[in-house]
């Protein structure tokens, strides 16, 4: 397998994180997604993945209809395929209450503050650095209020009950990029405190963004 990624990325952040619970090898290849007006946007990256986003996850060395991308599909396909320690519960209520928790984030939150959203912002739109801040901080806060009360409800050692899950795989990339952009996120105890749990385990550890052989 081959992952293309990029050491920021929020979603290829999960992806690493799920092949390290897994168990599974991949050769990271990096895109980077702002030298040269983005490597996702070159001819050779879009026939692989149209959307030219990061990450795709192709199975073998050809550039073909067996590319994955989104990387909740990815992440599903290797709990398919890799069922040991599996990233979603046995139930079908408590699978729905994880994917509620992970599509909070994946869908609700990053879609609205990820690299093209903000570059568009400032680049054509010509919103100025304070007003680009204050669009990410408040889609930030909105979500994760409602996260954090579905972790009231749901969440034990981590986002759902005491096993990690899908859940965890979404919030902690999420948390990282929100202290990047210096959000206040003493609001959200409970996401503070599965986001250090999760990130005691080496899975996660080693998935960090500055671990990662592109970082800058």
């Amino acid at each position: 397998m081959k992952l293309y990624g990029y050491w920021r990325s929020s979603a290829a952040y999960r992806v690493r994180i799920a092949l390290n619970l897994k168990g599974i090898s991949a050769e990271q290849l990096s895109v980077h997604l702002v030298r040269d007006g983005g490597e996702q946007h070159k001819a050779a990256y879009s026939a692989l993945n149209p959307l030219e986003l990061v990450p795709t996850l192709t199975l073998d060395d050809e550039l073909d209809a067996d590319a994955l991308s989104q990387s909740l599909a990815i992440i599903e396909y290797l709990d398919e395929i890799h069922p040991q320690s599996p990233l979603l519960p046995a139930s079908a209520l408590e699978r729905a209450h994880v994917r509620a928790m992970a599509l909070t984030v994946a869908c609700e939150i990053h879609p609205l503050n990820n690299l093209r959203v903000l570059q568009y912002l400032t680049q054509t739109l010509g919103v100025d650095e304070a007003a680009k801040n204050t669009w990410y901080h408040h889609w930030i806060a909105s979500g994760f209020a409602a996260l954090e009360t579905l972790l009231v409800r749901h969440s034990g050692r981590y986002c759902f009950g005491d096993t990690v899950t899908l859940a965890d795989l979404c919030l902690v990339p999420q948390v990282y990029n929100a202290q990047r952009f210096n959000v206040d996120l003493t609001p959200y105890p409970n996401i503070m405190r599965v986001w250090t749990e999760c990130n005691q385990l080496e899975a996660f550890a080693d998935a960090a963004p500055e671990r990662q052989a592109d970082a800058v």
